[in-house]
């Protein structure tokens, strides 16, 4: 069939070319080959595996949720103890409820985001930037917490250890950054042993505590006795018990995360990220009561945070229950490796979530790209960027991190509730009336929940994850505002427009003549008949090696090959300078010819290995960057690259 000139021509590329394994090898080894788009469905989870990449964060908050709330009892002694089971009662109460609640979400919005998503459907544009802001500080927190305080757990077994805190909290931080870099898939395996080695270990100390309790007439006798419970310093006041039921509400964080990641599960995508949510629900209830249980009669109390003699909660029950033989010390191992990748939750989470954002304009387009391991790179490199930070300033303790830890995760719950009410408002489905009132008991409870969190936890430090919330709206709504502006001032729906088109006016900087101008002036030659060479005379001289040789090098090759000859132009500096007279140039040749653009020609040496940058001044790049910031939108740069051999 005959081609039609006048019609199109349309081509459709195969794709880029495979890559060179041989300088790829390192990254390979440490991110693993890169997965083609068609591979992500291989690479979906099912409910086992969604346990240990999306429930860490809420099973670990087993380890820190009681002994957070312990913590604030410590000054009524004895008597705390008492209060720690039916503290413990309410949460479970109120983690049943969400857990419902989420479970509505899931079917109603299998795509994921979350809290996000759900407000933003069906609440305004400010509730949903709010969720999104509260999801945020959540998993930055819970990165910080879940490690500090692994590491805290790891401390209490080995006491010489509390000196290193904060660089073994980094290390995992590196360790969890690389792993999540590798994808979902192999998030979920490296995982699966220690999530359910820590899930078996802990229920066969609750159950043999348990055992060993109903044997006793409730009076077991511990096997290592834990630290004396300290005299009572103060009477049970409403204040002191609302304070430690707002510690223990860390224990609820993460509950969301499976809501908000429900698109890594493979197909039937709804169903099986249900069961995963009632599985890890299950599980953290078992624990939760257990724990709680078992403190009360074995009489464990918390230790002071970071000082010296400090022994953590389950350290203490562990010990009492089995001893310090190697049960014990397996048990405490699966727990701290828990607690430091309970993080993992918030590198499979956060990234998503900052996906979500970028795809509505409220982040930086960055990070709705997917890295070489189908993950969203940047998110995990901010993640850990932002958790690093907070482990720097708060020393790597937990105690301290604590009082930021829940607003954001409650906040967030509350947020979804409200919006999954007005969602079965407007809803048709037979189940409408039921999961209204579902949710509407969810948003009661966290809200007023928040509310005491914020209140109890304001002073000592909680104001600090408000602070965090309103500075990330704002910036969420600047972000999404800029983009406005850019979207308003690119819009254009005319056809292009060739009428009053004329060849640029292109400006090659020559200060010596070789490779990199020869290339730079060929190419300025090809784009236009108007071109200026031009050099800056920065010594005490009104003459250039160029003006004499510039016929026999540039000037007489043009002519004989029918080419227009390029203008020299010296420009004399006064001061040494070389950018400023350039720059100069440049915009006199632009309001001169204020119907054409100019095209600036940089020539530029790439050399064959990154530590040899340093040897050479990088005045192209430099220069470019003063023409992009000064030159105004009719000054074009363009690159003329010269590579090194070697």
């Amino acid at each position: 069939m005959k081609k039609d000139p006048n019609q199109p021509v349309v081509t459709l590329d195969a794709g880029a070319r495979a890559p060179d394994t041989r300088k790829r090898a390192f990254a390979d080894y440490l991110f693993g080959r890169r997965l083609t788009t068609g591979e992500e469905e291989e690479h979906r989870i099912g409910p086992l595996a969604g346990v240990p990449v999306l429930g860490l964060d809420a099973l670990s908050s087993a380890a820190y949720g009681p002994e957070a709330a312990l913590t604030l009892l410590l000054p009524l002694g004895a008597l705390g103890l008492a209060r720690v089971v039916p503290i413990t009662a309410i949460i479970i109460a109120l983690l049943l409820i969400v857990y419902f609640s989420y479970r509505q979400t899931i079917s109603a919005y299998p795509n994921g985001g979350g809290s996000y998503t759900v407000a933003k459907e069906n609440l305004d544009s400010r509730s949903a930037l709010v969720a999104g802001a509260a999801l945020a500080v959540d998993y930055i927190l819970n990165v910080a917490v879940g490690i500090s305080a692994g590491i805290g757990a790891l401390a209490s077994a080995f006491p010489s250890l509390l000196p290193h805190m904060l660089a073994l909290c980094l290390a995992v931080l590196v360790f969890l950054t690389l792993i999540n870099l590798r994808g979902t898939r192999d998030t979920g395996l490296t995982f699966l042993v220690p999530t359910y080695l820590f899930v078996g270990t802990l229920t066969a100390v609750i159950i043999l505590g348990g055992a060993r309790a109903i044997a006793s007439g409730g009076h077991p006798v511990p096997v290592v006795t834990p630290p004396a419970v300290p005299a009572p310093v103060e009477t049970a006041g409403a204040w002191l018990l609302v304070r430690a039921f707002a510690s223990g509400c860390t224990a609820m964080t993460g509950v969301e995360a499976v809501s908000n990641g429900v698109p890594i599960f493979r197909k039937p995508t709804v169903p099986n990220a249900q069961r995963a949510l009632t599985l890890i629900i299950a599980i953290l209830v078992v624990l939760l009561a257990g724990i709680a249980v078992l403190c009360r009669i074995y009489g464990i109390g918390a230790t002071a945070p970071g000082a010296a003699g400090y022994e953590s909660v389950l350290s203490e029950l562990t010990g009492a229950v089995v001893g310090r033989g190697g049960f014990y010390y397996l048990t405490m191992s699966s727990v701290v490796a828990v607690l430091c990748l309970s993080a993992n939750t918030s590198f499979a989470d956060f990234p998503r979530l900052c996906r979500v954002l970028a795809l509505d304009r409220y982040l930086p387009d960055t990070f709705a790209i997917r890295g070489r391991r189908l993950v969203f790179s940047y998110g995990v490199v901010v993640l850990a960027i932002l958790s690093g930070l907070l482990l720097l300033v708060f020393g790597g303790v937990t105690d301290r991190l604590i009082p930021l830890f829940a607003i954001g995760a409650f906040l967030a719950f509350t947020l979804s509730q409200a919006g999954m009410v007005a969602h079965w408002r407007k809803s048709s489905a037979a189940e409408r009336r039921h999961s209204l009132w579902i949710n509407l008991l969810g948003a009661i409870a966290t809200g007023i929940t928040t509310v005491v969190v914020a209140v109890s936890k304001f002073t000592e430090g909680a104001w600090l994850a408000i602070v965090a919330l309103s500075a990330l709206v704002f910036m969420f709504s600047r972000i999404h505002r800029h983009y406005g502006v850019v979207a308003k001032q690119v819009a254009d729906d005319e056809p292009l427009d060739l009428s009053k088109t004329q060849p640029p006016i292109v400006v090659v900087p020559v200060q010596t003549w070789n490779k990199l101008a020869s290339r730079g002036l060929r190419f300025a030659i090809e784009l236009s008949p108007d071109v200026h060479g031009l050099h800056i005379l920065t010594q005490d001289s009104t003459i250039s090696e160029l003006t004499t040789t510039w016929e026999e090098l540039v000037a007489g090759p043009a002519r004989a090959a029918g080419r227009p000859v390029p203008n020299l132009v010296l420009r004399k500096s006064t001061y040494r300078q070389f950018f400023a007279p350039l720059i100069d140039y440049v915009e006199q040749l632009r309001d001169d010819n204020p119907d054409r653009d100019i095209v600036v020609i940089v020539p530029d040496l790439v050399v064959r290995h990154w530590y040899q940058a340093f040897l050479h001044n990088n005045r192209g790049a430099w220069l470019r960057t003063l023409l992009r910031l000064r030159g105004g939108p009719r000054v074009v740069v363009v690159n003329t690259p010269f590579h090194l051999a070697d």
